[in-house]
């Protein structure tokens, strides 16, 4: 089996953290996690015509945040962004960067998310604004946003991108290529939106709680581990110095990657060779269980699959570069080490458990 740059199903990914393309970092990277460059062309719908946006007026007494603007704030691809007043109307383009402004307070402040927006609850009701397969650029210009958010490395297609900007809307694109990166971009969108002590004190408890699953692991040995993040129509893994990656080394084990940072398949011959001793399924919420890994040719003679060291884990919250991911790394270390002594991960959806 060749290795390719294809991800698994793509619809995983973008209900997961990414719909990502090349070199990732969870996606997080989460580099994060995968997809090719080509996924989400921009939609083909008539093209729009922006509507002049009156000039913000000034309040008789701004708050601390609208005295703060406007402001300029270097986005994750170097682009600086003027924001002109405290985004009263934003839309998110990615599940992470909906939660990330529910988390900071601001949820009530959106006017518009993805198709797959599923946590907080409240999210679910937004509008959709973007698909698997593009942004809905109508329906964005539509809601006139002060603020639209948008994912890097090809989540939000960059010719939308770069169409939302020609219609003059201010568009703010962040991708995480580490996990540093995802407590980066939750405080770089708390600056953009005036939220910037709410995002300080998100991160800081983060930071508490990745320190937790940190410490919890480090004198239990670092088994060799191979995330799994789809098996068709080929085997998917983290690649190298990529978002899973990353999450997996700070959960106590040794990456299992693809042969390179653009590719995130990996060919049963390379992963047999490399011999993992723990297999974490990110796909168990689509159906795949421990007991399953035994059936298919050529694994049986893993040392995981042979020892039973084969656990679900619930890849939304290991992979979604948003703030959710220090309960992500506690279930993570746990997968890796059952026995850590470190409180269960807050909210982790449960899957099928095959003998241990």
């Amino acid at each position: 089996m060749r290795e390719t740059g294809h991800p698994t199903p793509s619809h995983q990914r973008w209900k997961g953290s990414f719909r990502a393309s090349g070199p990732i970092g969870l996606a997080l990277a989460l580099t994060a996690v995968l997809a090719c460059a080509t996924v989400g062309a921009p939609t083909t719908a008539p093209t729009p015509t922006a509507t002049p946006r009156p000039a913000p007026t000034s309040a008789a007494t701004p708050t601390p945040a609208a005295a703060d603007f406007p402001r300029t704030v270097v986005d994750d691809e170097g682009t600086s962004v003027e924001i002109v007043a405290s985004p009263a109307d934003i839309v998110s383009l990615t599940p992470a960067t909906t939660e990330i402004v529910f988390a900071l307070g601001a949820g009530d402040r959106l006017r518009g998310g993805t198709d797959f927006d599923d946590y907080p609850p409240e999210a679910v009701a937004l509008p959709d604004v973007a698909t698997f397969t593009g942004v809905l650029i109508e329906k964005v210009v539509d809601i006139q946003p002060d603020l639209v958010i948008a994912g890097g490395n090809n989540f939000t297609p960059p010719g939308d991108i770069d169409r939302l900007r020609e219609l003059g809307l201010t568009v703010l694109v962040v991708y995480a290529a580490s996990v540093d990166g995802v407590l980066a971009d939750i405080n770089l969108v708390g600056e953009a939106i005036g939220a910037e002590d709410e995002a300080a004190q998100l991160t800081s408890a983060m930071e508490d709680r990745m320190g937790e699953a940190t410490a919890a692991v480090a004198d239990l040995g670092r088994p060799r581990v191979f995330y799994e993040l789809g098996n068709e129509p080929e085997i998917f893994g983290p690649a190298p110095n990529s978002f899973v990656a990353d999450m997996v080394n700070l959960a106590g084990g040794e990456p299992i990657t693809t042969s390179d940072p653009a590719v995130f398949s990996i060919s049963l011959e390379r992963l047999v060779t490399e011999d993992p001793e723990v297999i974490v399924l990110g796909d168990a919420a689509y159906g795949v269980c421990p007991q399953d890994l035994a059936t298919r040719p050529g694994w049986a003679g893993i040392t995981a699959v042979s020892d039973g060291q084969v656990r679900p884990v619930d890849d939304i919250i290991v992979t979604r570069p948003g703030p959710r991911l220090g309960e992500g790394l506690v279930a993570l270390a746990l997968a890796i080490h059952p026995d850590a002594a470190i409180a269960p991960a807050d909210g982790a959806a449960s899957y099928c458990v095959g003998p241990d």
